[in-house]
């Protein structure tokens, strides 16, 4: 065979046969590796999570706790101090002072509170039966009510998002026993005064999720639509309703 032409077929082997060899190196490659070293390969390593604690009630050592030994934490809506009754770390609502609303402000946050309804009066029913509220920024309530064997609208029966979303079950227990609400808040989200994402918010009423990732459709009004306006982080706040409804052990964690 002719020298030349060798040479000439040789050469332009070559470079199909690098590119060959290259490709198959990388699967030859991850064959000498051990299983291990192969699962090291998508271990993740930072940051590593704030290691947290509890106390003797439960509350993680990040939370902030807003029912302690004195009212500093609140003040009244109408203006001034709070003027609910605290004793025994329990917060009751002391009806005609008006709604209460914390110092901090918050936005995205988990919320723990635990919440109890006196035994109804006599002929007590619907949305009279012990009814109060929690108003995620002073502007979305989820319902508080003694929702035990009482018949009422469901969008406004306890866990609902007021007047807009219905509970998925009443996981309510005998007025008299203490309630508790966990609640997973993400606030709305504005571009100057225009909407640019709604609030969601997960419920989960004596430990039963009732509400799951709802969205929020804006302001729980009791007559009218709801309606969203742009705004901030914004206090919490407990509604006096005039009845004698209680809370404790209530904590928020700022997400």
């Amino acid at each position: 065979m002719n020298k030349t032409l060798v040479a000439s077929t040789v050469a332009l082997l070559m470079p199909l046969l690098a590119c060959a060899t290259t490709e198959v190196e990388p699967e030859k490659s991850e064959l000498r590796l051990s299983r291990e070293q192969q699962a090291a390969k998508t271990e993740v390593w930072e940051p590593v999570p704030e290691v947290l604690s509890f106390d003797e009630a439960g509350v993680p050592s990040d939370a902030i706790t807003l029912i302690g030994d004195d009212l500093s934490n609140w003040r009244s809506v109408k203006a001034g101090e709070a003027k609910w009754t605290l004793q025994d770390g329990v917060l009751t609502v002391k009806p005609g002072t008006g709604d209460i609303k914390t110092n901090a402000e918050f936005c995205d946050v988990q919320l723990h509170v635990e919440w109890r309804a006196p035994q109804p009066e006599a002929g007590m029913k619907g949305q009279q039966r012990n009814n109060s509220g929690i108003f995620l920024q002073q502007r979305y309530e989820i319902q508080v009510l003694d929702s035990y064997q009482n018949k009422t609208y469901p969008n406004g029966q306890a866990a609902s998002v007021y007047k807009q979303s219905i509970p998925l079950v009443n996981a309510m227990k005998a007025p008299g026993e203490w309630q508790t609400y966990d609640i997973i808040y993400r606030a709305p989200k504005f571009n100057g005064e225009n909407l640019a994402s709604p609030g969601y918010v997960t419920v989960i009423h004596n430990g039963v999720v009732v509400q799951n990732h709802t969205e929020i459709q804006g302001t729980t009004e009791w007559i009218g639509a709801p309606k969203y306006k742009s705004h901030g982080c914004a206090p919490l706040q407990l509604q006096d309703h005039g009845n004698l409804v209680s809370f404790k052990n209530m904590w928020v964690r700022p997400l």
